[in-house]
């Protein structure tokens, strides 16, 4: 079986499954969503995802490896993520 997700960079079987569970099926359900919030949907299904899924999943986004992304948009996706944790708390 072909799954789109496992073409883009960084994403492999576990990452794809996860995705697939939380109701991300393709390459334009992920940039609809965006890393942040894919990120979110994986987690909340209960899935141990650490960050690097996250930068796994901007990588994927821009077609490079989760480890060329810089520094300040690392940071810049745990910030967006931050405020949107702590959003849902209040």
């Amino acid at each position: 079986m072909n799954d789109e997700l496992q073409d883009l960079k960084n994403l492999g079987k576990t990452s794809a499954q996860w995705l697939h569970a939380a109701g991300i099926h393709s390459a334009s359900d992920l940039r609809r969503l965006g890393a942040v919030d894919a990120y979110r949907a994986v987690r909340t299904r209960g899935f141990r995802a650490s960050k690097v899924l996250l930068y796994a999943i901007e990588g994927a986004l821009l077609d490079i490896h989760w480890n060329d992304i810089s520094d300040e948009r690392k940071d810049a996706l745990n910030r967006q993520l931050d405020a949107l944790s702590s959003r849902r708390r209040h």
